[in-house]
C-alpha cells in the first residue's frame, strides 16, 4: 500500500468501534496509539520525502498513486506530496496527539467524541495528499462535517448557534468551491478530455485567461471562507469559542490551513493570470483581516475569544502573503501556517485547563495564576511571546519571512499594505500583554484559586510537546524553508 493512503486508511475509527462505550480507558488508548501511530508514520514521510530528494528525485510530487474512481467524470484517487504538503501533515499528526491527551477527560460519549475527531483528522490528511481536485474537495467536506457534532455536542455556551454558524458559512464557501472547481474541470482540456487533475491541469496551463477571471474569485472565496478572509470570518470566534479544547486546537491550528493551502494550491497555481491582475482585491481584503483580527482581540475579555480574533488575523496574515505572489513571501505564508498551528493550539489547550480548573474564560474574573499554576502560567506566556513574534520562537520567523517578502515589491500598493500589516505587531502585542499582566500577575482574584492544582501528567505532555515544536522551529527554520522553496516550482 502506498503510504499516503495510510494516513486515510481509518483503522483507528474500526477500532474505536469494537471498544465498549464503558471501557474509557481502553477508549483512550486506542486513541492515542493511533494518534502516536499517525505521528511515527509522519515523521516516517519526512525522511522518506528527505532521502528522495537527496538521491537527485526532483519530481514535483512524491510518492504519487493514481487509481481510477469514476471512469465517467474521470474522477480519479490521485495522491503525491511536497515539501508543503509534508509539513502540513506532520503540523496534523502532532495536533491530533497533543489534542488527545488534552482531551484525557473529556464528557459525555468519549468514544463517540474520538471517533468523530479522528474522522475529521481523515478527512484534513485526506485533503494535503490529494492531487485530484474533486478528490480533494471530497475530503475538505469530510473535514467539515465533524465539526458540527463536535462542537454541537461537546462544545460550551452558546453551542449550537455557533455550530449552525459555522456549518452553513462553510458550506457557503463550499458552494462557492464546487463551482469554481467545476469552472477548471470544464476548461481543462479544449479537446473534451476534462480532468480535475492538479498537475496535468498547471502543466498544460488550459485555463482560458477570460475563464480565470471568473473562477478565481470564486476558488479563492471558497478556501478564504475557511482561512477567516474578511468578511466571512464571522463564523470564527463563535465557533471557536463554543469548541472544545480538542476541536478548538484541530480547528484553529489545521482546519483553517486548509483555507490558505487550497489557494495556494489551486486558486494561484492553476490561474497565474488571473491571480496577478486580481491579487489587489484580495491584498485588501486580507489586509483588512489581520488588522481588525488584531484590534478585535484587544476589545475582548473572554480567552477563547481573544484568541479567536488573534487567529483572524494570523490567518489573514496568510493569505495576504501568499497574493503577493513572490518566493519569499509564499515561503512566510507556508511558515505562517506551521507556525500559527503550533502556537494557536498551544494556547487553546491552555485556555482548556485554565477554564477546567477556574470555570471561567473573562479575564477580568482571573488574576494571580502565576501564583496557583505556574506550569501553566509560564507556558501561557511562552505561547504569548510566540504570537507577537518574540525572536527564537516560530512567530519571528514566519513573520519576518512574511513582511521582508512582501516589501520585495517596490510599488506603493503593495508596500502601504505591507506598512499596515506590520503594524498589526503592535496591536498583538497590546492584548498578548494585557492579558499576560491580568490572569497571571497580581493578587488572586478568588480565594477558592488558591486551592486549585497545576497541569497533571497528561497535560503537560500536551503543553510540553506544543512548546518544544514551536522553539524548533524558530530556533531551526532552515530545513522548513528549503522544504519549501523545492516546492515552489511555478515561483521564479
Amino acid at each position: 500500500m502506498n503510504i499516503l493512503s495510510l494516513f486515510v486508511a481509518v483503522p483507528v475509527v474500526m477500532l474505536l468501534l469494537f471498544v465498549p462505550c464503558r471501557n474509557i480507558k481502553q477508549v483512550r488508548a486506542v486513541g492515542v496509539v493511533g494518534a502516536i501511530a499517525e505521528l511515527i508514520l509522519a515523521l516516517v514521510l519526512l525522511f522518506m520525502f528527505y532521502a528522495e530528494r537527496s538521491t537527485g528525485n526532483t519530481a514535483e510530487m512524491l510518492f504519487t498513486f493514481d487509481k481510477v474512481w469514476f471512469e465517467a467524470l474521470n474522477i480519479h484517487y490521485a495522491i503525491g506530496v511536497d515539501g508543503i504538503s509534508v509539513l502540513m501533515i506532520l503540523l496534523t499528526s502532532v495536533i491530533v496527539l497533543t489534542g488527545t491527551f488534552a482531551s484525557w477527560n473529556i464528557n459525555p460519549l468519549p468514544k463517540d467524541f474520538f471517533m468523530w475527531l479522528t474522522l475529521l483528522s481523515v478527512g484534513v490528511y485526506g485533503f494535503f495528499i490529494s492531487l485530484d481536485m474533486f478528490t480533494m474537495f471530497f475530503f475538505y467536506e469530510v473535514a467539515l462535517i465533524p465539526m458540527y457534532l463536535l462542537i454541537g455536542l461537546w462544545g460550551t455556551g452558546r453551542k449550537e448557534y455557533a455550530a449552525m454558524k459555522l456549518t452553513l458559512m462553510l458550506m457557503g464557501g463550499s458552494a462557492f468551491l464546487f463551482v469554481g472547481i467545476l469552472g477548471l474541470y470544464f476548461f481543462s482540456s479544449p479537446n473534451g478530455n476534462y480532468t480535475f487533475n492538479i498537475l496535468e491541469i498547471a502543466h498544460n496551463n488550459s485555463i482560458p485567461v477570460s475563464a480565470q477571471y471568473w473562477i478565481f474569485p470564486l476558488t479563492f472565496v471558497g478556501f478564504g471562507v475557511l482561512g477567516a478572509l474578511f468578511p466571512f470570518h464571522t463564523w470564527s470566534p463563535d465557533g471557536h469559542a463554543s469548541a472544545p479544547t480538542a476541536v478548538s486546537m484541530l480547528h484553529a491550528g489545521v482546519l483553517m490551513k486548509l483555507g490558505g493551502y487550497g489557494c495556494f494550491r489551486i486558486a494561484l497555481r492553476l490561474m497565474p493570470e488571473a491571480s496577478a491582475e486580481l491579487s489587489w482585491i484580495f491584498i485588501i481584503l486580507t489586509g483588512i483581516s489581520v488588522i481588525y483580527g488584531a484590534l478585535g482581540a484587544i476589545s475582548q475579555t473572554d480567552l477563547k475569544y481573544i484568541n479567536a480574533y488573534s487567529s483572524v488575523s494570523h490567518c489573514g496574515l496568510v493569505l495576504f502573503a501568499i497574493l503577493m505572489l513572490n518566493r519569499t513571501a509564499t515561503t512566510g505564508a507556508v511558515m505562517q501556517m506551521l507556525s500559527h498551528g503550533l502556537m494557536t493550539a498551544l494556547f487553546f489547550a491552555l485556555i482548556g485547563m485554565i477554564y477546567g480548573r477556574t470555570h471561567t474564560r473573562d479575564i477580568r474574573q482571573l488574576g494571580g495564576l502565576m501564583k496557583v499554576m505556574p506550569f501553566l502560567s509560564v507556558s501561557y506566556v511562552i505561547a504569548g511571546m510566540a504570537s507577537l513574534g518574540l525572536p527564537g520562537l516560530s512567530g519571528f520567523v514566519a513573520e519576518m519571512t512574511i513582511f521582508v517578502g512582501s516589501f520585495e515589491h517596490t510599488d506603493m500598493f503593495h508596500r502601504v499594505f505591507t506598512i499596515i500589516a506590520i503594524s498589526s505587531i503592535v496591536a498583538t502585542a497590546v492584548y498578548i500583554l494585557k492579558v499576560v499582566g491580568k490572569i497571571l500577575y497580581g493578587p488572586v482574584e478568588d480565594s477558592h484559586y488558591l486551592e486549585l492544582t497545576d497541569a497533571v501528567w497528561y497535560e503537560k505532555i500536551a503543553v510540553v510537546g506544543l512548546i518544544i515544536c514551536v522553539a524548533g522551529v524558530g530556533c531551526f527554520p532552515n530545513w522548513i524553508s528549503h522544504l519549501i522553496n523545492q516546492s515552489l516550482f511555478y515561483i521564479h
